[in-house]
């Protein structure tokens, strides 16, 4: 087979130089038969005998030759090693010429030609944006879109794989195709020829690569996308095929108006019929199902118009069935049923209604079960639901009737950083306003013990700022010497004083207000952790700076009266000449402040 296939390309060059066709034909009809043999050492000989060179020429849109030397280039350039040589022998230009034939078989060809040279190279796709050629292949595309005609069908998937090769994995070949209007043509085409595996399964890996793009998103919504998807979805009943779906799917629907034309379109009742079918099933792939389709559930409930829908009131069959999966054995269904619950309590009418139904006993049963167990990401999808029903004021003291922090509180010795945060943020939602359960936590020393640890955990910010603002929380809304006596004896106070420097102000709010009350109810007992800390340095820095925000300067105007009752802390306020700064500050355009600032130059003046 080799020799005759090196005596063929040599005749292939003769023949070629004399334009004999019906020996060119006859060479070009041994070297696909090499290549069909063994592809990689044949097109290793044609680019060792510099064959790649000679085939521009005979690429002529008249010739009878021409399909046959544009499948031999989609066949060598099925080989990666191939595929710049086909560029730098200059077989883009022609063949994108090419694409302008009447010849169906020209077209297919020139289509598999330019689609394979593209695949995964760089330089064939430069070169064939250059010359043009995706925009010839969308045109064909959107022409022959209505022709249902079998050999029609092969010509489409053929086109459609060229446009993904040409356009995969990069964001500027895609927007390219998105701004050439290919979403609506290929959506079209899915409608029209669902009956045509090998097109649909193009027209999904295509959707699936430019769905990835957020600028594809509008024009995906201005289509009717999500019945055709549905459609398809209902259709199938291999894995592979609801899984090809499933990936064109999940990126689709993180838009807002394509996430409520799918519950529209019926997708909700699809996702939970695969969660049926696969809830008990131990093949992998039905494991792999069951995830995905509860995954994509919980995407949609986080647009707020899908999630009020589906939510109807409470009364909604969906939401029922979803709230059924908490109680489940699947921890796949755990947790998909707490994130649902949790995405449905984003608005304080879903969450008082949702208290009254008796979910928290349901996520309070989900979390005994996981102390244990210690799944952690159902602990955090449960805490996070809790957390979010905790927001209306009317709840609160229902869920800690109904031992709300109690249950939290076992998850205090949790070494995971997302579950420590979701605990701490349940706490602090639950406390708010809340004086008896504000006492109740503020003076358990094993919280404040563990908080005081957490404020310190430089590894995980979102752990040391709730952990900061919990402390302060069950200082503001106990307003106890009981809890600040607590805190002062867990070495808290001088984390208080580091989050009044907070770049976020209600931070610094919250810590200024709790530094008052701790000065307020026992500055004796916290003197000395003020002054290690620098409290009156911080309250100097704070009121010098321009850029400090009215109520930060207020807040600390007060606390620094608070102090004057500490010898130490009043001679370091002497010290720093805090008047020049507070008289300054009667002329602050906000009334408040010039009022405090007042009442402060009085009181360090009559103190000095």
């Amino acid at each position: 087979m080799a020799d005759n296939l090196s005596d063929a390309l040599k005749k292939l060059k003769l023949a070629s130089a004399d334009s004999a066709t019906d020996s060119v034909e006859s060479c070009l009809d041994c070297l696909l038969k090499a290549l069909a043999h063994n592809n990689a050492n044949a097109s290793e000989k044609v680019q060792e005998m510099g064959v790649l060179s000679l085939l521009p020429t005979l690429l002529a849109p008249q010739s009878s030759c021409t399909p046959k030397v544009a499948n031999i280039i989609a066949e060598v350039a099925k080989n990666e090693f191939m595929r710049s040589p086909c560029v730098e022998a200059g077989l883009i230009p022609p063949l994108v010429q090419l694409l302008h034939s009447k010849d169906q078989e020209v077209l297919l060809q020139t289509g598999r030609a330019l689609g394979n040279i593209c695949y995964d190279s760089h330089e064939g796709r430069s070169a064939v944006d250059q010359a043009g050629g995706a925009q010839i292949v969308a045109g064909h595309i959107k022409s022959l879109s209505q022709n249902t005609d079998p050999d029609n069908g092969k010509l489409l998937t053929v086109f459609c794989g060229m446009l993904m090769n040409y356009s995969n994995e990069n964001d500027s070949l895609q927007a390219q195709l998105i701004n050439m209007g290919v979403i609506p043509t290929l959506v079209k085409l899915l409608g029209l020829h669902s009956d045509n595996t090998a097109l649909t399964e193009m027209c999904l890996i295509a959707f699936g690569n430019l769905a990835e793009l957020e600028s594809s998103k509008e024009q995906f919504a201005s289509t009717n996308i999500a019945e055709e998807l549905v459609r398809l979805f209902q259709k199938q009943a291999e894995h592979e095929k609801k899984e090809m779906i499933f990936e064109v799917l999940a990126p689709l629907a993180e838009n807002d108006v394509i996430k409520l034309q799918l519950v529209e379109a019926g997708l909700v009742e699809c996702l939970l019929d695969v969660v049926t079918h696969t809830v008990n099933g131990e093949r992998d792939e039905d494991v792999a199902q069951l995830k995905t389709a509860s995954d994509l559930m919980v995407l949609l409930l986080l647009g707020d118009e899908s999630m009020q829908k589906l939510f109807d009131a409470g009364k909604g069959s969906v939401f029922e069935r979803v709230l059924s999966w908490v109680p489940s054995h699947n921890h796949q269904l755990q947790l998909a049923g707490a994130l649902a619950i949790a995405n449905f309590a984003r608005n304080d009418g879903n969450c008082i209604q949702m208290v009254e139904s008796g979910i928290v006993q349901k996520l309070l049963e989900l979390l005994d079960r996981h102390v244990e167990e210690g799944n952690v990401t159902v602990q955090h999808a449960a805490l996070s639901a809790l957390r979010n029903l905790a927001i209306p004021v009317v709840n609160k003291a229902k869920m800690l009737s109904a031992g709300v922090s109690d249950t939290v509180l076992k998850f205090l010795p949790s070494e995971m950083p997302p579950v420590q945060f979701k605990l701490l943020g349940t706490l602090r939602m639950l406390i708010d306003t809340q004086v008896d359960a504000a006492d109740q936590l503020g003076t358990n020393s094993k919280l404040v013990e563990r908080l005081v640890e957490w404020c310190e955990a430089k590894d995980h910010a979102g752990v040391m700022g709730e952990s900061n603002r919990l402390l302060s929380a069950l200082i503001r809304h106990s307003k106890s010497k009981d809890v600040v006596k607590t805190v002062i004896q867990g070495a808290g106070v001088k984390h208080l004083v580091v989050m009044a420097m907070s770049e976020h102000m209600i931070m610094q709010n919250e810590a200024l207000v709790a530094l008052g009350l701790i000065a307020g109810l026992d500055l004796v007992g916290a003197e000395k952790d003020f002054v290690g800390a620098g409290l009156v340095q911080v309250l100097h820095k704070l009121l010098s700076d321009e850029r400090t925000a009215p109520e930060i300067k207020y807040n600390s105007m007060i606390l620094i009266c608070a102090v004057m009752g500490s010898e130490p802390l009043h001679k370091e306020v002497q010290g720093l000449a805090f008047i020049d700064v507070v008289s300054k500050l009667r002329s602050h355009e906000n009334k408040t402040v010039s009022h405090q600032a007042s009442l402060t130059e009085q009181r360090l003046t009559a103190q000095s």
